[in-house]
């Protein structure tokens, strides 16, 4: 039975009971994004949810394999940047970074301290999980969703899932958690940010960035398959193994990387809100689909 996760905030945004929910099948836990009437878009009452659920993944001994799923037609679309649950103005108790709260803070300072936390410091936390993750993705993962995904260690896409990072729109190099060279190869990481297009899980397997590409209604079984198996592995061996590949993978500049575009990421909001109307460059979660659509109509063979 699947149990609800959404942690309280300040009353000034519409409580959603179940954000996140958590399910338990055996050695596999199953954490699930649950605001499907929004194409699962990732507000901090989110972020927390992921984060508590997670953790509870991590403490349980009999939990040797976590999946992560968005529940309704997308994965997930990204951060929310326009529902009515979206709480960027509301603080939370810090969980990944030791630094101040971004809700009194003016400028470039509220915006770093808020993305520094909840952004790219929440992304690095998932990503040191001591056991295998694997994201369960079908339709729309978009910008902020592909962050979700990517910290996970394999993705198994369905065939009607589509990618991309549309933020360059926004005069923006990329979402906060800046992976795209490692995950699909410099050469396709400027294509996939240059166009902002929505590439096709054929393409994104072809790029090395996901593991399997699988019938949309065989999604859940196939995921369920490679989790199961997964799970009969030793459990410390696992956890060894996984930190093996991700520190060969900071070795090559990953996290450094990272860190360096965190920056420019910031300048370029810093850059948006001194020559236009806002950080954003005006641009907004409607406008951004409007662009995407027109370049996925425009563009032969993806999605």
């Amino acid at each position: 039975m699947s149990e609800n996760i959404s942690p309280a905030g300040d009353g000034s945004i519409p409580y959603e009971p179940d954000v996140v929910t958590y399910e338990r099948r055996g050695a596999v836990a199953v954490v699930t994004l649950n605001r499907p009437d929004y194409r699962n878009a990732q507000n901090s009452v989110m972020t927390y949810a992921i984060d508590t659920a997670f953790e509870r993944a991590v403490e349980d001994p009999e939990v040797k394999v976590i999946v992560l799923a968005g529940n309704g037609k997308h994965f997930s679309a990204g951060h929310d940047l326009g529902t009515p649950g979206r709480d960027h103005h509301v603080k939370y108790d810090n969980k990944a970074a030791l630094w101040w709260d971004h809700v009194d803070r003016p400028g470039g300072d509220q915006r770093f301290a808020r993305e520094t936390e909840v952004y790219l410091g929440m992304c690095r936390r998932w990503r040191e999980i001591p056991k295998p993750t694997i994201a369960m993705v079908q339709g729309a993962c978009i910008a902020g969703g592909l962050m979700l995904a990517w910290v996970c260690d394999l993705i198994i896409a369905s065939d009607d899932a589509f990618f991309s990072d549309p933020v360059v729109r926004m005069g923006i190099p990329g979402v906060e958690y800046f992976a795209h060279p490692w995950v699909m190869g410099p050469r396709a990481a400027k294509e996939f940010l240059y166009t902002g297009d929505r590439f096709d899980a054929a393409q994104a397997k072809e790029w090395g960035m996901v593991n399997r590409v699988v019938p949309r209604a065989e999604l859940e079984s196939e995921t369920m398959a490679l989790a199961e198996k997964i799970s009969a592995m030793p459990q410390f061996g696992l956890a060894l193994t996984k930190k093996a590949v991700n520190q060969s993978e900071d070795l090559m500049g990953m996290r450094a990387g990272m860190d360096s575009v965190f920056g420019l990421h910031h300048f370029a909001h810093a850059h948006n809100a001194e020559v236009g109307t806002d950080s954003l460059g005006g641009l907004n979660a409607k406008s951004m689909k409007a662009q995407a659509t027109t370049a996925a109509e425009t563009n032969d063979g993806k999605a």
